[in-house]
């Protein structure tokens, strides 16, 4: 039975962590699952959005702590195994984020410490009722450090840093209020929702989701004036496309566009 599976249907991806007994642990090989997976659907321009989600009780509960003990078996006390697992995922996170396709979170049950990480990774995210969310390496003496730099990039400092340094969790609700997730629904809503999102998502013309993702993230690093610059350029690039080109002829006379491209 393979960790992660994928079906696809109307140019989405369905991505799941299939590793329920571990609660989608990120395990060494479900990171290599993730990695592969990505890099694999970069390619792929008829995948215009992509779903993540996770089978059984939780979306996925971090990295796999009985892994990382047996790493300490290791001469040097497990050093460079923990920072080959750290590099490891931090490469997997960043592939999601550059990947053409925006990547939506199906989250349930709950979603800890790298598993937290993941959903804050995603571009966006939809979450049943009840999810509970949390970076909670510090009841365990561990501070969820490589987590906190997707976290804090998505909700308030003071916010993230006292659930950092707490432990606790928050609930489906307080996350949206925070800006880590976009959505809440009822438990037996949740794939239709995603769903939704994710088809609205791929109805759109590819090529510009695609350079839009880009400048978003890009632009997000940058000052004020240097942003405007940068994705003005952007702008003037997209509006040269042909199918650009004809999607403002359609919305003019109130019609479908004919995209030729992805």
């Amino acid at each position: 039975m393979a960790i992660l599976e994928r079906r696809d249907a109307n140019a989405v991806a369905y991505l799941t962590m299939n590793a329920p007994e571990r609660l989608n642990a990120l395990s060494d090989e479900m990171l290599a699952e993730l990695q592969s997976a990505f890099d694999t659907l970069a390619t792929e321009p008829s995948i215009r959005a992509i779903v993540l989600a996770g089978e059984g009780k939780a979306f996925c509960a971090g990295h796999d702590l009985k892994q990382m003990t047996q790493g300490r078996q290791a001469e040097d006390g497990g050093a460079a195994y923990f920072k080959d697992l750290f590099t490891r995922c931090a490469t997997m996170m960043q592939t999601i984020q550059r990947l053409p396709q925006p990547v939506i979170a199906q989250v349930h049950g709950i979603a800890t410490a790298a598993g937290c990480q993941l959903v804050a990774t995603c571009d966006m995210a939809v979450a049943a009722k009840g999810t509970r969310f949390g970076v909670n390496g510090v009841n365990i003496g561990l501070f969820c450090s490589t987590p906190m730099v997707a976290l804090s990039r998505n909700i308030p400092r003071k916010q993230a840093f006292e659930m950092l340094t707490t432990g606790a969790f928050v609930d489906a609700a307080e996350a949206q209020t925070l800006g880590l997730i976009n959505r809440v629904v009822p438990a037996d809503s949740l794939s239709t929702a995603t769903t939704e999102l994710a088809e609205t998502v791929a109805s759109k013309l590819g090529a510009a989701v695609k350079i839009g993702k880009q400048a978003f993230y890009e632009q997000l690093q940058k000052p004020l004036d240097a942003a405007y610059e940068y994705t003005g350029d952007v702008m003037v690039q997209n509006m040269l496309w042909r199918d650009t080109e004809e999607g403002i002829a359609a919305f003019l006379e109130k019609r479908p566009p004919d995209w030729q491209g992805q």
